[in-house]
Formats: structure tokens, C-alpha cells, sequence
């Protein structure tokens, strides 16, 4: 028993609309091509993040640079402080 015959096609399509109903059934489509485009858009952001991952690590060893002299500096004027009071 094949699904060769024309009714048999009909009966299949009938039970499938009365299961799942026709706006889930016209949902189909558009969802299926956002999860597509999504899928897409995942694998070109992985090639994308790279440059931006050592963009911010750039970033912050700069940062910590900067902050490096105020720290030296801080310890150095508390060296100076204890060695006035002596």
C-alpha cells in the first residue's frame, strides 16, 4: 500500500491540516528561512568576532598600561610620605 494514488494524497494532506491547523502550517516557511538566515549569520559572526576579541584585548592592555604609571606612582608618594615622617 503505497502512496501512489491521488486520495491517498488527499486523506495525508486532510490529516496533517487537522493536526497541526493552517496557520502553523503557513508558519512554516518564514521560520524555516529565519533559521536559515540565522544558521548563516552564525557562521559568518565567528569570522567576524576574531577581529573584534583582539580589538578589546588591544583595548584593555592599553588600559592596563595607562593605569600601570598612576599605580607606580602611588606607591612611589606613599614611599615619600613614610620616608617624611621619619
Amino acid at each position: 500500500m503505497g502512496f501512489d494514488s491521488v486520495w491517498h494524497w488527499l486523506i495525508l494532506l486532510v490529516i496533517v491540516l487537522a493536526v497541526f491547523g493552517t496557520k502553523k502550517i503557513r508558519n512554516i516557511g518564514p521560520d524555516l528561512g529565519a533559521a536559515i538566515r540565522d544558521f548563516k549569520k552564525g557562521l559568518q559572526g565567528d569570522d567576524e568576532a576574531k577581529p573584534k576579541d583582539e580589538e578589546a584585548r588591544r583595548r584593555e592592555a592599553e588600559q592596563l598600561r595607562a593605569d600601570a604609571p598612576a599605580a607606580d606612582r602611588s606607591s612611589t608618594q606613599s614611599q615619600r610620605d613614610s620616608s617624611e615622617s621619619k
